[in-house]
């Protein structure tokens, strides 16, 4: 069953900001970055963030006692969630949303790292706001080949109708993004992108995968079209990844991405002097046209 949203004192809570405890905590040991610094970073990027996790259920990367240790995936409500952090559904059936300054705050209270958002909206289920193409390079393969597959993804996208825009994930690979105004379901969404990235494999197969086989995929990029499965999530934009060196997925303009030397390249300390270029990408309405050839 879809997990529908449900009324919370929490989604509606203002007030004073949840007590972090154990601050000094160290999470990041080759940086020396504390669960203070964690929470810091998340309150700078609040106001950038939070359009990206209104309405959305988010799988949490959490680290409690640093990265590397036990990291752990969070996709459901937790024992004394505080305020901010709201869970959406009944029972079993429950996840977690985020409300805000005080839900990330509240998160990183828990040791949370990344925010891994759903494809939808909890407040329209089975319709998805965005359109997710991850390219994931082979290990050994050049940056410089990951922002050419972007550009030629986009426009891919462009020729059927879709406008999209980049994301450095703060790993290896990027994701190419295109809003979407909830008219298509998840089911039409997901069927268009695998036909999309099986058309890619099959135009340049020397260069494209499709499949997730990492035996097969030596020199090409995977075009991981699964983002766009029901209850699948990936990495929101300005979301940090507990990884050494804190990076964050940061959204870029397509000529910031020409200049990017890596999905890694923006940090805890620089991605909080950045703007967000997706203005208007979070302002577009648009679809997949009927009978869109991939």
């Amino acid at each position: 069953m879809t997990p529908k949203p449900s009324p919370s004192p929490a989604a509606r809570w203002i007030g004073a900001p949840t007590p972090l405890t154990h601050a000094s905590r160290v999470v990041f040991p080759a940086d020396g970055l504390t669960k203070g610094d964690v929470a810091a970073y998340y309150d700078r990027v609040a106001d950038r963030m939070t359009p990206y996790l209104e309405h959305r259920l988010v799988s949490i990367v959490r680290a409690p006692e640093g990265i590397g240790r036990d990291a752990f995936f969070q996709r459901r409500p937790m024992k004394g969630m505080a305020d901010g952090l709201v869970a959406i559904g009944e029972a079993d059936d429950a996840y977690i949303a985020v409300e805000g300054r005080q839900g990330l705050r509240a998160a990183a209270q828990f040791g949370a790292i990344e925010f891994h958002g759903w494809m939808e909206r909890f407040d329209k289920p089975d319709h998805p706001d965005r359109l997710v193409i991850d390219l994931d390079p082979a290990p050994g393969l050049a940056f410089r080949e990951v922002r050419a597959a972007a550009r030629d993804i986009r426009d891919r996208l462009r020729a059927v109708g879709l406008e999209s825009w980049p994301l450095i994930t703060g790993g290896r690979g990027v994701h190419v993004v295109a809003p979407l105004d909830r008219t298509a379901t998840t089911a039409e969404v997901e069927a268009f992108a695998r036909a999309f990235a099986q058309g890619l494999s099959e135009r340049e197969p020397g260069r494209f995968i499709a499949n997730m086989s990492k035996a097969q995929r030596a020199g090409r990029i995977f075009v991981d079209w699964m983002r766009n499965s029901h209850r699948a999530t990936s990495i929101l934009p300005w979301s940090l990844r507990a990884r050494p060196g804190a990076p964050v997925a940061v959204p870029l303009s397509w000529p910031e991405l020409a200049r990017i030397r890596s999905s890694a390249a923006c940090d805890i300390h620089t991605a909080p002097r950045r703007s967000d270029p997706w203005t208007n990408a979070l302002a577009t309405r648009q679809t997949i046209p009927a009978g869109a050839p991939a």
